[in-house]
């Protein structure tokens, strides 16, 4: 069995409030409006049927609550609960395509956010939570996120990192706007890689030590740079003269390179990259990488990335039981679900 772990879809309310009350539906949802399959419910279980023994763990696309709902934590507050509960409804109502779904986390909201998150995995039953890279600008690490890692450290579920960031942060300081669209290839990378390393060192992953987080496309920049998360982090504070790193790297509970080693899971979403995957693989190890195809955004909003996907793990030169670990074994692990009889 394959259970992917990391797939979008626009529950029909949630895509009907979104344009009612969006405010900047622009890039990627330029993108995803032009995807059948990620509102259109029939389309999609054609695509998911085309694949034996295979089914889906959805959550919401982008873009994020906070630039839909921009400045209005009330609106996101609303749209993560109407996507929530759209989201419960076609698990219950397409079990074998659908086992499960990640509840979208309204952190904008606060204290309500919170506990719009704790609906979604005690009553509607999500398996996760999905947060974004950063809210509405902000890093993940501020003060007023803490009681959402807080949360999620108490629940026991995993928290699935998804990238955010738009053409409206340039390339260059003296720019307006990002080029080429540098902001998704590249920046959706760096953005994924900087929430990680803020979780660090901030020494949220040393205060909830049992956060389960899973983070997109493999983990984004960190395996490649091993190197530099390991030996070059391990100079924390050569390079500053305005903070006393020294003194942060001593009072962290282990060496920075372990923790991305230790407290993050990956995803196979790397677009059909037989590299990217090795070398993922060779960096988290067997256990902390689950199968996932970022559904539906391929180049056709079809079904390439699913299929180039399970080429590539199938191919790997691994036992069967290893490839069941990544198929489905490490996702029943983490969110403490049964997906496969």
């Amino acid at each position: 069995m394959r259970i992917d772990a990391f797939n979008h879809f626009y529950p029909p309310g949630y895509y009907r409030k979104m344009e009612e009350v969006g405010s900047d539906l622009k890039d990627m949802f330029r993108r995803a409006r032009a995807v059948k399959a990620i509102y259109d419910l029939d389309a999609r279980l054609r695509m998911v049927e085309q694949f034996p023994d295979y089914a889906q763990i959805l959550s919401l696309p982008a873009p994020t609550l906070e630039r839909i709902a921009k400045g209005r934590p009330e609106v996101a507050l609303e749209l993560a609960e109407i996507g929530n509960d759209g989201l419960a409804a076609l698990v219950a109502g397409h079990p074998r395509h659908f086992p499960a779904f990640i509840a979208q986390a309204p952190l904008s909201a606060g204290d309500a956010g919170v506990a719009e998150v704790e609906r979604a995995i005690t009553k509607l039953g999500a398996v996760g939570a999905q947060i974004f890279t950063n809210v509405g600008g902000k890093p993940l690490d501020r003060a007023e996120f803490e009681g959402f890692f807080a949360a999620m450290n108490r629940l026991g579920k995993p928290v699935w990192i998804h990238p955010e960031r738009g053409a409206d942060h340039a390339d260059y300081m003296d720019e307006k706007k990002s080029l080429y669209e540098i902001w998704w290839t590249f920046g959706w990378p760096y953005e994924t890689s900087v929430a990680m390393a803020r979780l660090v060192f901030s020494k949220t992953l040393d205060r909830y030590p049992n956060l389960k987080i899973i983070v997109h496309h493999m983990g984004a920049m960190v395996p490649y740079h091993e190197g530099r998360v390991g030996p070059g982090w391990d100079q924390l504070g050569k390079r500053t003269t305005d903070e006393d790193y020294f003194v942060l790297l001593k009072s962290l509970k282990k060496r920075p390179l372990d923790y991305f080693k230790q407290d993050f899971n990956a995803d196979t979403a790397v677009f059909g990259s037989s590299a990217a995957t090795r070398c993922g693989l060779e960096f988290y190890g067997i256990d902390r990488v689950v199968f996932a195809s970022d559904c539906p955004f391929d180049p056709e909003g079809g079904t390439q990335y699913i299929r180039e996907t399970i080429r590539i793990i199938d191919g790997l030169d691994i036992s069967e039981d290893d490839r069941d670990r990544i198929y489905f074994k490490n996702i029943e692990k983490l969110t403490g679900a049964r997906f496969v009889n």
